[in-house]
């Protein structure tokens, strides 16, 4: 069965002022489209069919260069859609606890998360992962790559991420990555990243 492009669960607006509305509806309709329609031509090219997105990624190393940035682009922006929501906030509970934990404070893990978001260079993703481990990780990966990959440098479940493709700012911000980072926040969806979180830690 092909893959799909999965609905924005909010309206283009909804991340008003943080992200604009023709930024989020070109993102999601123009430019997570493209990654899912040539994942499904790669797919087919391969004889992938049958396998979960996820298998595909744990084996990426064997697959083709349209397969990797296809089927990257396809997982990360979903992932990316869900865990966004126009109601702010910050971390609570057992999640507020571990962020404490591994980083000494929330704000802390902003800094970090932002200045690998600012550092990497050109196009990618920052992450926060729970690493094998079990421990909470700030990491970053180039294009569509994502910890998920089996030759990723860093490896682990992602409960939290930011794209810093400049299709995903360059509208609002131009090249001022790091105000669309410091920005970002206020539309993070706690709720969907405590989710991720519990799932991945058991």
């Amino acid at each position: 069965m092909a893959f799909t492009l999965p609905d924005l669960p909010y309206a283009f607006d909804a991340l008003e002022p943080v992200i604009d509305a023709q930024t989020m509806q070109l993102h999601h309709d123009k430019h997570h489209q493209a990654y899912v329609d040539k994942l499904n031509e790669g797919v087919t090219e391969e004889g992938l069919e049958g396998k979960s997105l996820e298998e595909i990624l744990a084996g990426i190393s064997s697959a083709s260069k349209k397969v990797r940035n296809n089927g990257g682009g396809h997982w990360n922006h979903s992932f990316f859609w869900e865990i966004m929501g126009p109601s702010g906030g910050g971390p609570s509970g057992r999640l507020a606890e571990t962020i404490d934990q591994a980083f000494g404070s929330f704000d802390a893990l902003k800094t970090k998360f932002n200045e690998a978001g600012v550092g990497q260079f050109g196009s990618g993703w920052v992450w926060l992962i729970v690493n094998p481990s079990g421990e909470l990780q700030v990491t970053a990966t180039p294009n569509q790559d994502n910890p998920l990959m089996d030759d990723a440098p860093v490896k682990g479940v992602p409960i939290l991420g930011n794209d810093v493709w400049e299709h995903a700012y360059y509208l609002k911000y131009n090249n001022r990555r790091a105000d669309y980072l410091k920005a970002w926040w206020d539309v993070v969806n706690w709720e969907k990243v405590a989710g991720h979180f519990a799932k991945a830690v058991g």
